[in-house]
């Protein structure tokens, strides 16, 4: 990595005929050309970064794989957020990215009250009101949550090879009904068994989902061998808690730092490569 690094900062030097010396950030006098050349090095760098946290070795003992559902499989983030804003909107607040990471992956109860203690919002609505004018807009909503790319794909070609998969998530029963409206031949026929958050006690980042989820496979999984598809840094914190490898596809806004703790990192399902992690690889 550091060699490619090296070679690369070497070859735009060239390029720009300029020595790699002059590409140090903080230089005083600078001309348009050095500063271009730095941009780009810069762009290269981090690109080069990104396809290692890609390509690295994965879990190659991998048998069983374990879905989150919102914001990974299917497009109901963006419905939140207009949702939570429209909420939130009526008291003069904002719902800002940095709210809707903290709250990603959370169950809804623990999640609305962090929105309305962070908002400052308390004693002009609980975490429970905040919580049933949301679900009223959402309701609405759900039934046209559309997949995300890549996604029908990996469920229908993991199913066919016969690698088990199940859903954890932290929607209840309810609104994954609701989610799914336009999606059940899909969702009924690829998962060997869902498990919603209403099943469990402590939601994400807390390990319980995934680790029940993996004791209802016939036999259960052992969580050294499951791999966990997650879009949320709280469901990745989860999954690396319950002993699991975990792929996160984050949402574009997504900080890095918030995206470290993932075994592998994409921009979209269908990047996933399924031979990375020793699974079998697509057909076509």
């Amino acid at each position: 990595m550091i060699k490619s690094l090296s070679a690369s900062a070497g070859c735009f030097a060239h390029y720009c005929d300029i020595s790699p010396a002059r590409l140090k950030v903080g230089r005083q006098q600078r001309s348009s050309r050095d500063c271009l050349c730095s941009r780009i090095l810069v762009i290269a760098m981090a690109s080069s970064v990104a396809r290692s946290r890609k390509h690295e070795a994965g879990n190659l003992n991998i048998t069983h794989c374990l879905f989150d559902m919102d914001g990974l499989l299917l497009n109901t983030e963006d419905l939140y957020t207009e949702a939570q804003q429209e909420v939130v909107g009526r008291y003069g607040k904002k719902f800002t990215w940095d709210l809707k990471a903290k709250t990603m992956g959370m169950k809804a109860g623990p999640a609305s009250k962090l929105v309305v203690e962070t908002l400052g919002l308390e004693g002009q609505m609980t975490g429970q009101q905040f919580l049933s004018e949301r679900e009223l807009i959402l309701h609405k909503t759900f039934s046209s949550a559309s997949l995300m790319p890549g996604a029908e794909r990996l469920l229908r070609h993991l199913h066919k090879v016969g690698i088990p998969i199940c859903l954890a998530t932290s929607s209840d029963a309810f609104n994954f009904n609701l989610k799914t409206t336009n999606h059940k031949p899909l969702f009924n026929e690829v998962f060997h068994h869902k498990v919603t958050g209403d099943m469990i006690e402590h939601g994400k980042p807390a390990p319980d989902i995934f680790l029940h989820a993996a004791k209802q496979f016939d036999p259960a999984a052992d969580p050294k061998t499951c791999l966990v598809f997650e879009d949320a840094p709280n469901g990745v914190k989860a999954g690396k808690a319950a002993g699991m490898s975990v792929v996160m596809v984050p949402d574009s806004n997504m900080e890095a730092k918030d995206t470290q703790l993932a075994d592998e990192v994409l921009t979209s399902l269908a990047e996933f490569d399924p031979s990375h992690w020793g699974l079998p690889a697509f057909a076509d």
